[in-house]
């Protein structure tokens, strides 16, 4: 892959972790992004939102970690094996990325009750959410849980050349006791294996975020750390 041409933006308040200043580069709007490219950019650690393909590039902070799963190598643990349980009469509806208004609705619903701040994106629009979460040149898929005929969850899936990414999941506050994050994971372990895909992307771990310390939980988890993959724990990061 020739060299590619970054934008960085001039720096913003992290997302993550409070008090703390991020700054992220953007590969350049010149450049024509397909899933051939977007497959070689996210084993370098970069993720989309939208049609934005971008990776955190702050100075004095490296705790965004990259993450992907080798699907081969994953055995769920006792309490993802519950989970899997739980879910046994569960109905998936794998769809297009197109707009829908029951997930928009599904969505609003589960920003408003599961964010820090309740009702911070109560005037998100219909647009803001497709572009969001949609892309025009991105294999993406909108995947339906079900439970008991009724919308519980969405998980937004991208297909790469080498696996799955998992881009974002949002369900129905109602049906928490089913752990519909957890099982959305599991269920896009389990099709990247019937696939024949090494791979599930799972975005940024940050050990010090509780809305992205979970993925530790799908082992053997690896991170690009230094320009290398490797094999993490919770004790990765460990000072001594």
């Amino acid at each position: 892959m020739s060299s590619i041409p970054i934008w960085l933006d001039s720096g913003h308040a992290c997302g993550y972790l409070d008090d703390r200043l991020a700054r992220s580069g953007f590969v350049h709007p010149s450049v024509n992004i397909d899933t051939t490219l977007y497959s070689q950019l996210i084993a370098q650690g970069f993720r989309r939102s939208g049609d934005h393909v971008y990776k955190p590039y702050c100075e004095a902070c490296q705790v965004c970690v990259p993450t992907r799963l080798p699907v081969a190598l994953f055995q769920p643990d006792r309490k993802q094996k519950r989970c899997i349980k739980r879910n046994a009469q569960t109905q998936v509806v794998v769809k297009n990325a197109e707009f829908d208004p029951r997930h928009f609705q599904l969505y609003q619903r589960y920003l408003s009750t599961r964010h820090d701040k309740p009702g911070e994106d109560a005037e998100i629009t219909p647009d803001d959410y497709i572009k969001f979460l949609g892309s025009s040149w991105c294999d993406t898929l909108f995947v339906e849980f079900l439970i008991g005929g009724q919308l519980a969850a969405v998980a937004v899936v991208d297909v790469v050349a080498d696996g799955l990414s998992a881009v974002y999941t949002f369900f129905d506050p109602y049906f928490a006791d089913h752990s519909p994050g957890v099982y959305a994971v599991l269920w896009q372990i389990e099709t990247a294996k019937q696939m024949g895909l090494e791979y599930v992307y799972l975005g940024y771990w940050i050990k010090d975020c509780r809305k992205m310390r979970y993925k530790i939980d799908y082992q053997p988890l690896s991170g690009l750390i230094n320009g290398q993959w490797q094999f993490i724990s919770n004790q990765t990061f460990n000072e001594d």
